[in-house]
């Protein structure tokens, strides 16, 4: 989608009547509407961020709103991500969502992305929007859509959420920060967990998701003070917002005045992680499911190792499992013995092959990772165990 695409400023008399809360402010008007409607917005994710904001950018007049994901629509997903439903389980998100937004304003266009994003394609599908906003939860994502905006000179709200926590602010305007600004390299691999690792509250991305929201809509408006050189921190159990000053560095390798980076780079290699969950693949001893079940009830001399956190023992467990939580390791590491063969499991299969990992390089031979988690156990052999 290299090409631009020409969209009517024109407003019908439907439009107007739609928008007229719109057009009563000052500040918008009849041509800050027609504005809207010539526009377009990229939304990367249509998760918990990308919900509220493709709803509200819809429901505002945004003529033109692209939505990428790879993904398909989860139950897991339903306690935050809104825009989907229970009719749209098992559907593409693009999809379930394009449909809500038709739904909610037949009168604007939605483009579907039905792709992951990557520096093969990255360029091309950014090139013909207005503002590119950033519904990602992985850093190599996040890393490449930074990377592939500031390149192109397009504006990108960003938003993050974990727990109860958020931030929003605007890369990539001139003379203000990129996202390499704030955070010039990853954290270290498998440092910070994902929401289905570690959890979001619900409400979490409807508040960080409507701000950036309200950003993306004073951009193309040209109103108030976006978020430039600024970063909002949000605490939902403080209630709180601070505000903090960022500036642009002047030694960025990417928006910096002498930039080294001047084309996409390999940022599963940079963050030493992957950006898609399609492309994990576990470098450590893996059965599935049925073969630890078969195992199993062969009475092989195995141990099952439980490696989740307690809160997630409330979920669902397996009776004749040990339990040694992540968190507590680096503590308790030399119970783990080095015998017989243990198979290592936590929620989805993640965490455990990482452990494992570092495990091997303390010497371990014996352990075995059981793909897919509990989550695996439970839908495959125990269907009496809740997913989650």
């Amino acid at each position: 989608m290299g090409q631009s695409v020409i969209l009517s400023k024109e407003l019908s008399q439907a439009e107007v009547t739609r928008y007229s809360r719109h057009i009563l402010l000052p500040q918008v008007g009849l041509e800050g509407q027609r504005r809207l409607k010539g526009s377009s917005v990229l939304v990367v994710g249509t998760g918990g961020l990308g919900s509220p904001v493709s709803m509200y950018l819809a429901a505002a007049g945004v003529g033109r709103i692209g939505l990428i994901d790879y993904d398909v629509v989860d139950a897991t997903n339903l306690q935050r991500q809104i825009v989907h439903g229970e009719s749209t389980l098992g559907v593409p998100k693009v999809d379930s969502a394009a449909a809500r937004l038709l739904d909610l304003n037949p009168m604007i266009m939605v483009d579907r992305h039905y792709t992951a994003l990557t520096r093969d394609n990255a360029m091309d599908i950014l090139a013909s929007y207005d503002v590119i906003v950033d519904g990602t939860d992985n850093f190599a994502t996040r890393y490449l859509l930074n990377d592939a905006a500031v390149l192109l000179g397009k504006p990108i709200v960003y938003g993050s959420v974990f727990r109860f926590e958020g931030q929003v602010s605007v890369f990539g305007m001139k003379d203000g920060p990129c996202y390499r600004c704030l955070q010039p390299v990853p954290p270290p691999p498998h440092t910070v967990p994902s929401c289905a690792q570690a959890g979001v509250f619900g409400v979490l991305p409807g508040t960080i998701g409507t701000i950036q929201a309200t950003e993306t809509l004073k951009l193309l408006l040209g109103i108030g003070e976006p978020l430039i050189g600024r970063l909002l921190l949000y605490d939902a159990l403080d209630m709180t917002f601070d505000m903090i000053k960022l500036p642009k560095r002047r030694n960025c390798p990417v928006c910096g005045d002498q930039p080294t980076i001047t084309q996409l780079i390999d940022y599963e290699e940079f963050c030493g992680m992957p950006g898609h969950q399609s492309n994990v693949v576990s470098p450590v001893p893996e059965w599935t499911v049925q073969e630890v079940k078969a195992r199993l009830d062969a009475n092989e001399p195995l141990i099952l190792l439980d490696v989740r956190e307690p809160y997630e023992l409330m979920i669902s467990h397996l009776d004749q499992a040990v339990h040694i939580p992540i968190s507590q390791m680096s503590a308790r590491w030399q119970e783990i013995p080095r015998d017989t063969t243990v198979v290592v499991f936590c929620r989805s299969g993640v965490r455990s092959a990482n452990l494992i990992t570092q495990l091997q390089a303390a010497g371990y031979e014996n352990l075995i990772n059981m793909a897919g988690g509990i989550n695996a156990w439970a839908k495959a052999i125990d269907p009496s165990l809740p997913g989650y």
